[in-house]
């Protein structure tokens, strides 16, 4: 080969070397800071706590069984009704199908949910990095219902059955959380493996609000059960100013 050959192919080499540590650094500019995002989720959590004095919403409960995920075994609709120094209490508006699903599921899970909702404990479950260490996954922000998100790898600090280890997806905007999905980090009782989880939001007010969730667990006792929840009809009561 031709020496002008040989330094044609060698330009063409550096061009396209460039052309690459350009792009890489083009990427990463775009890429956010993970000390930033993650700050930006507590922040986004505690101003929803800070500012949210109440809430009541519908929920309805379904219970599908054994890959049934046309005809609910069980089914049940609450109204849930928060208030920032007291929790969450339940008013249950109707009920359908296997009593026993009923008292040993859907019963559990609201029970559960109150528990955990209690002043002192829901800290304990909230989305932030003082219960979870968060990685920002590479790459440019995804498109999650129609918004731009940070996506992030989360892990538990502690084993309990309501924190996940799994993926969480948060608005490059303001922070607020758009998606959770994982496996709980333990599992809710010796008779069921670990739950596959996810919980979805909107944006209400200015602050996320769950719109649906989904949680798959199995046991020998039971086989295959699956949960759905949707969250309706929010009414919502803002601090002044919040």
């Amino acid at each position: 080969m031709k020496w002008g050959g040989r330094r044609h192919i060698a330009l063409g080499l550096l061009a396209a070397s460039l052309l690459g540590c350009f792009r890489a650094a083009v990427m990463q500019a775009q890429q956010p800071e993970e000390a930033s995002v993650v700050q930006h989720i507590d922040a986004a959590v505690q101003a929803r706590f800070e500012n949210t004095l109440g809430y009541t919403v519908t929920e309805h409960y379904a219970v599908f069984r054994n890959k049934d995920l046309v005809n609910p075994a069980a089914e049940m609709t609450v109204k849930t009704t928060y208030r920032k120094e007291t929790g969450k209490s339940y008013e249950i508006l109707s009920q359908s199908g296997s009593e026993i699903i009923q008292r040993l599921v859907l019963r559990v899970i609201l029970d559960n949910e109150q528990r955990i909702n209690l002043p002192g404990n829901r800290e304990g479950s909230w989305i932030t990095s003082a219960n979870y260490q968060m990685k920002l996954k590479p790459g440019e922000t995804q498109q999650m219902d129609g918004r731009d998100c940070n996506v992030l790898d989360i892990s538990p600090h502690r084993k309990a059955p309501n924190l996940l280890l799994g993926t969480l997806w948060v608005d490059a905007k303001d922070g607020s959380i758009v998606e959770i999905q994982g496996t709980a980090s333990a599992s809710a009782s010796v008779f069921t493996g670990p739950t596959e989880m996810m919980r979805q939001y909107s944006n209400l007010n200015g602050y996320a609000m769950a719109t649906h969730a989904r949680a798959v667990s199995n046991s020998f006792l039971f086989g295959q059960t699956v949960v759905t929840i949707d969250y309706r009809d929010y009414q919502v009561q803002l601090r002044p100013g919040g």
